[in-house]
């Protein structure tokens, strides 16, 4: 019984921290264009390409967002102190061992 759980629930497990890295990789990915971009305006600030006003509006939307990922970053962070796959895990567990038992309690059917 405790074998065929982990046969059904490794390969859960395995999707679920799959899914996490992918997250976790997109949302550096975020960071880092954001990053990116503040460095490129402060460049075209340097040589003249925009003004100070331009600068100053652009300036603003990246730092804005920057802030808005690093809010998203800590909600997650917290949400994550409980590991979910654990819990995951555990509740497709109760759901084999409800099926397993309902399926052994119930007397087969005969119909004619």
């Amino acid at each position: 019984m405790l074998l065929l759980d982990n046969l059904l629930v490794s390969p859960l497990l395995w999707i679920f921290k799959e899914i996490n890295e992918a997250v976790q990789k997109e949302q550096a990915g975020e960071v880092e264009s954001v990053t990116r971009s503040l460095s490129e305006l402060y460049m075209k600030l340097d040589t003249g390409a925009i003004t100070e006003a331009e600068f100053e509006a652009a300036e603003t939307q990246l730092l804005d967002r920057l802030d808005d990922l690093h809010e998203r970053d800590k909600a997650l962070a917290q949400e994550d102190e409980t590991d979910p796959t654990e819990v995951d895990a555990n509740a497709v567990a109760d759901g084999v061992d409800q099926v397993e038992n309902k399926s052994e309690d119930e007397e087969p059917r005969i119909e004619h």
